[in-house]
């Protein structure tokens, strides 16, 4: 392993794309890779994202569309011209030690846009951070998935 080899890292968990109009881009997937007829978009308050959520060969994409013309997605387009990959999720196995790592090679946190925080945070899923660095103009974001025992604690947390 050479100094730059981020041993958290396990697997990708997400992609996520920015687009103008998630259900249109959830229409050319389902056209050309076949993704299921049951994919359903989700708007999401907190964020105000919609987001079509569906799984091919393994890995999670999210199709992202902006409610509001100054959101997250809608301003990466806006500043790059395109829709396109606006950032990979890794899944690592300590969301500290994976941040330490890249903290030590250069990287600064950015904030989460959705919960206005900086570094390790919970989230539905499991504690996640954003890096302010890009690599290739792609955001790299690390998550520690919950255990069941962790989520089940953030679930009761939140009266889910």
């Amino acid at each position: 392993m050479t100094k730059s080899d981020n041993p958290n890292v396990k697997s990708i968990k997400h992609m996520a794309f920015a687009v103008r109009d998630a259900a249109a881009a959830l229409a050319a997937y389902a056209r050309f890779l076949h993704v299921p007829a049951t994919t359903e978009l989700k708007v999401y308050p907190k964020s105000q994202n919609r987001v079509a959520l569906f799984n091919l060969g393994g890995i999670e994409y999210q199709l992202c569309e902006s409610l509001q013309p100054d959101g997250r997605f809608a301003t990466w387009i806006n500043q790059r011209g395109a829709e396109g990959l606006h950032h990979i999720c890794y899944e690592v196995d300590d969301i500290d030690a994976a941040l330490a790592h890249a903290q030590a090679q250069g990287a600064s946190l950015r904030i989460c846009q959705a919960c206005q925080k900086f570094g390790s945070h919970p989230h539905p899923e499991g504690w996640v951070a954003f890096l302010d660095n890009e690599a290739g103009g792609i955001e790299i974001e690390f998550m520690q998935v919950y255990t069941p025992e962790q989520l089940k604690k953030y679930q009761e947390f939140q009266g889910i």
